[in-house]
């Protein structure tokens, strides 16, 4: 055989190895970009830039709070519209400047979703600035709890009655989602989905799952945005890993040990789409390797991680990794396991950054 033929045999073998590669680059590149005069660089890519022209920037944030860097060119417009989907209530803008620190003219804007925001602010031209989204309280350690979700998938028309029951709950900040928004993470359903969460009275953070993988170009990241992040809030580390090809890529892992190193002395719940082990055995609802699987749970023990929460088995299930809270929550509508008699639901979690994790408790919608 020629050496051609060997390396066209080779070609299909070599795209399997690192399937989730793409979207770990993708990752890096979420929330820069240009336009109107104006450039803009969210930092650790914690909302995605849905849109920037001259005078207006939209973006869809990914975390209860991140901060961004402008430059406007010189002929660039002085007031800008900021709009930010997905943000949560009682979010804030505060901006200054990126020269001498001085605080910048910010205005709000009507505000008729609950998660959708709005400020004008007065940017200099032809200067850096630096804009922080946040609640008032984000950075103070203090308890509080938050919902875990996953798998809505084709039951993306009914997922407003889970909503609905959350709304209920006053005391919920944010949507913990554990992958599978939609059925085939196609553009027209990622739209969907995104327009149904408006009937959520708090935010949504998600990582994908392999659905979200169906569709070839992947439109995720831009609705979205990362697959992989890490965030803090009241004192709470967060960790999102892209695990939707049953493995977690050499880029995100060495992000991921960063990631631990700096929750190694703070409460910290990390979050994946398929749970690198699969606790009771009813269908390929873990890693593709055991070995991997392995050393990767071996890695959150050392390093302290406090909860972990998966999705992808359309069921309930609480268990231990290696020692570290395990919950399996695919209760989002996506078709039930057989006679398990859960439907669907959702999990609060109540967290103390001081004593850790409190409760976890199963909220059933149907």
């Amino acid at each position: 055989m020629s050496r051609a033929w060997v390396l066209l045999a080779l070609l299909p073998l070599s795209g399997c190895v690192r399937p989730a590669e793409g979207r770990a680059l993708k990752d890096l590149e979420i929330g820069r970009a240009s336009g109107g005069g104006l450039s803009v660089t969210v930092e650790d890519g914690l909302a995605a830039v849905r849109g920037v022209e001259s005078g207006a920037l939209t973006l869809w944030g990914n975390a209860p709070a991140f901060r961004m860097r402008t430059t406007t060119a010189a002929d660039a417009p002085e007031w800008w519209t900021l709009v930010v989907r997905n943000a949560m209530p009682d979010a804030e803008l505060k901006a200054e400047a990126g020269s001498d620190g001085e605080a910048l003219e910010v205005e709000d804007g009507p505000s008729l979703v609950p998660t959708v925001k709005t400020w004008r602010v007065r940017l200099r031209p032809g200067s850096e600035a630096r804009l922080t989204v946040a609640p008032p309280d984000w950075d103070t350690p203090r308890p509080f709890r938050f919902a875990a979700l996953a798998d809505v998938q084709e039951a993306l028309p009914r997922v407003g009655d889970i909503y609905a029951r959350m709304n209920q709950d006053p005391s919920l900040r944010f949507i913990f989602f554990s992958g599978d928004l939609t059925e085939q993470g196609s553009r027209e359903q990622l739209e969907e989905f995104q327009t149904r969460l408006e009937a959520s009275r708090v935010p949504l953070y998600a990582t994908l799952g392999n659905h979200e993988t169906f569709t070839l170009d992947v439109p995720y990241h831009q609705f979205v945005g990362r697959g992989s992040q890490h965030f803090v809030f009241q004192g709470v580390r967060f960790t999102m890993l892209d695990t939707g090809n049953g493995t977690v890529d050499p880029v995100v892992e060495e992000q991921f040990d960063g990631w631990l190193e700096a929750s190694r002395n703070a409460v910290h719940v990390v979050g994946m789409h398929i749970a690198p082990m699969d606790p009771i055995g009813v269908r390929n609802g873990s890693f593709s390797s055991r070995n991997e699987a392995a050393a990767l749970v071996g890695k959150m023990a050392r390093a302290g991680v406090d909860l972990t929460l998966y999705g992808h088995v359309h069921s309930y299930y609480a268990f231990s990794n290696a020692g570290i809270p395990a919950y399996i929550s695919g209760g989002g509508g996506s078709i039930p396991e057989t006679f398990d008699g859960v439907g669907r639901h959702y999990l609060t979690v109540d967290v103390d950054p001081a004593a850790g994790v409190q409760e976890v408790a199963v909220v059933r919608v149907d």
